[in-house]
């Protein structure tokens, strides 16, 4: 028993950090830099990943022996795309403020690899429960990921802190004549996630399994490849 409890503790908790699907895995980069400017549009975007994350790979688990094998990726996206315009209305109905900041990119949320990936990679070869908890990890993982990113450009950058989508952003007087608008920009976003990239790498150097380098075994996307791609890569 404590055996599984241990196991259900390492899929949730993967997702975090070791496993994390923005600064360990670099997945979803577009929603990553393109919706934390502020920390309310970040956590709500977030939130609806998250939401999408786990209907999606709860749905896929359940249907895993009756998807065919040589359609199963068009199958992925119709059920993703399904829940992806359910949060979507949910949104547009109850927080059309978080809808007229990130709107366009809840839409692209349908083509997420970090959605597909989980689906392709997890959902379809573990049971229902498994699945679950793997789609909480990694969209909790993914909401940490984008509240850390937004807090540093929209605190440091615009010396203003919006704790809820929509909701008036606090200022903070002390840093108005500190702050750095460079960070609100593109390239002060890239730069931001390239500094959390390299701080979570010297986090978790050596903590965990080093994974075999130009593989399949070291490729978050293995899963999504079967064309033969990684075996002649293995070969090189």
């Amino acid at each position: 028993m404590n055996t599984k409890q241990n196991s259900n503790w390492l899929i949730l908790l993967k997702g975090f950090l070791m496993e994390n699907p923005v600064f360990v895995l670099v997945l979803g980069t577009c929603p990553t830099l393109g919706t934390t400017k502020d920390v309310g549009s970040a956590l709500g975007m977030g939130v609806a990943t998250l939401l999408v994350l786990i209907c999606s790979n709860v749905l896929i688990s359940m249907l895993r022996k009756v998807i065919p094998e040589n359609v199963r990726i068009p199958c992925y996206i119709v059920i993703i795309s399904g829940f992806v315009t359910i949060v979507q209305l949910l949104i547009k109905a109850f927080l059309p403020a978080l809808d007229a900041s990130v709107g366009d990119f809840i839409s692209l949320i349908t083509v997420n690899c970090i959605i597909l990936g989980r689906a392709e990679m997890f959902a379809s070869k573990n049971g229902v429960g498994k699945s679950a908890l793997d789609g909480l990890g990694m969209g909790i993982g993914f909401t940490l990921a984008l509240v850390a990113m937004a807090l540093v450009r929209e605190v440091f950058g615009n010396a203003t802190f919006t704790y809820f989508p929509g909701a008036d952003p606090l200022n903070i007087g002390f840093l108005s004549e500190y702050k750095i608008p460079f960070l609100q920009e593109s390239p002060g976003g890239l730069m931001v996630y390239g500094l959390l990239i390299a701080l979570v790498s010297v986090i978790t150097k050596g903590k965990f399994p080093k994974k075999k380098s130009f593989s399949c075994e070291g490729c978050p996307s293995a899963g999504l490849c079967r064309t033969g791609a990684c075996q002649k890569g293995d070969e090189q």
